[in-house]
């Protein structure tokens, strides 16, 4: 007889264990299938693990420039190994955490590949190949995502890496192509240039970071470019030769084509669906372009049967993967949810300067028809940034003209992941540009640069 429960997820990242907790809490009796580490992706290979590089590659960056602070210090040099140490140390704690919340929460764990079977069964073969099937009333997919791989770049994890071998290389490379400028390409383009890796960021679209404002663009391109990191835009890896020492990349560009040496390849081309092997060709869940079709609470066109996070529409993120876990269980547990709207997610990218952005660019905002009112404030006019040592970057704010209604809010800047969470917050509550005027901030920060960008939509601006 099969072990019996209330819900199954399969897959304990962000999406999978958020779901297993608030269905814990709602009086559910919950499983979660894992073949790896608890926290998935983002906690082991994922956000964690790269903000505690990104934050040595700062704490460098810091010590190096310690003069500028009026600080001497002498004889600063990189442990690489060090900060891949730390780095899997911050992770390995963050998973411990996942094992602690599920006890705490009477969750059950077994570890394994999970495959859906009809009947609302689920199948899970353990390391030794051993398979053990339980039921559940209701079953979660949560199976997340992986680097993409383009045919004109197979993944070797030796001269040609995705994201998980850049974080625990052995040694240090001192030449790296990087192909993709989305979050994960610019972020570990930044890492590795900023403890002294030639760094080469290849784009096949017209800038960097192109799904960001086209200003917020232009501003990272031209700090990447001042701090030495070449870029190519609207170029095409076409093919790479490993056979060297080394590899050489061929690079189709609007110039013609161009062959570059690197001792490695990151490829940072996007996401690909974990969806082989899992049980939906034979239970019958449909799919569409490699994503799994769900209604507005993530049930499929099976019954019983729901997904959630990178295998679904929408953004590929740990919050929102996290945000439809618990919309999707509350339903199933019969409360009443409110459906996610996807116009209000924040983007964070964690390279320096930061970006963070929620709603509409100033260019998506004209195309659906809006008449305007933009204002903008660069961290040049704060004092807190000034005080800070870091004058890069600005605040941008886009406002309905008609009703006040706040479309979209843009920054580049130092700590500005930790500032985004105002404007979600706000568009949340409908809040329009007058109320963000005269909301008091606080003085000397860098979120008053939100306050002081609303009032220059408004004419009203007072130090710029």
């Amino acid at each position: 007889m099969a072990s019996k429960y209330d819900l199954i997820v399969i897959g304990s990242g962000p999406g999978g264990y958020v779901a297993a907790i608030r269905a814990s809490q709602l009086g559910l009796k919950v499983a979660v299938v894992e073949k790896a580490e608890l926290g998935g992706i983002c906690l082991n290979w994922g956000c964690i693990p790269t903000k505690a590089l990104l934050k040595s590659a700062q704490v460098f960056e810091y010590i190096s420039h310690a003069k500028d602070y009026g600080i001497d210090v002498k004889d600063a040099s990189v442990d690489f190994g060090g900060m891949v140490k730390r780095s899997r140390e911050v992770a390995g704690g963050m998973s411990k955490g996942i094992q602690f919340l599920f006890k705490k929460n009477k969750i059950e764990v077994i570890n394994g590949f999970g495959k859906l079977q009809k009947g609302k069964k689920v199948e899970v073969t353990d390391e030794a190949g051993k398979k053990t099937v339980y039921e559940a009333t209701s079953i979660i997919l949560a199976t997340g995502g992986r680097s993409r791989e383009l045919p004109s770049m197979p993944i070797d994890n030796e001269k040609i890496i995705g994201y998980r071998k850049a974080m625990v290389m052995d040694k240090q490379p001192k030449k790296m192509i990087v192909v993709g400028s989305g979050a994960i390409g610019v972020e570990f383009a930044y890492f590795y240039k900023s403890i002294g890796t030639e760094v080469t960021i290849v784009e096949f679209m017209d800038r960097v970071v192109p799904v960001e404002d086209e200003e917020v663009s232009k501003a990272l391109e031209r700090n990447f470019k001042k701090s030495g990191i070449n870029i190519m835009t609207s170029s095409e890896v076409t093919k790479v030769d490993t056979k060297g020492k080394g590899c050489k990349v061929t690079v189709k560009t609007k110039k013609g084509e161009e062959i570059l040496e690197c001792d490695v390849v990151l490829s940072a081309v996007g996401v690909s669906t974990n969806l082989e092997g899992i049980g939906l060709e034979e239970t019958g869940v449909k799919t569409e372009r490699g994503k799994v079709i769900v209604d507005d609470f993530y049930k499929t066109n099976v019954d019983g049967v729901y997904a959630i996070g990178d295998i679904v529409h929408g953004p590929a993120l740990a919050h929102v993967a996290s945000a439809e876990g618990i919309i999707c269980v509350e339903k199933i547990a019969g409360e009443n949810p409110q459906p996610l709207n996807y116009g209000n997610i924040p983007g964070c990218t964690y390279c320096s300067p930061e970006i963070a952005s929620v709603g509409m660019t100033e260019k998506q905002a004209k195309d659906a028809g809006y008449e305007i009112k933009v204002g903008k404030f660069p961290f040049s006019a704060s004092g807190k940034a000034s005080a800070a040592g870091h004058k890069d970057g600005f605040v941008k704010v886009i406002f309905d003209a008609k009703y006040g209604e706040w479309l979209g809010c843009h920054m580049i800047g130092a700590n500005v992941t930790e500032m985004i969470a105002e404007a979600v917050v706000a568009r949340k509550l409908e809040t329009t540009g007058h109320e963000i005027v005269k909301s008091v901030h606080p003085h000397p920060t860098m979120s008053e640069a939100i306050m002081e960008a609303a009032a220059a939509a408004y004419d009203e601006v007072i130090h710029i």
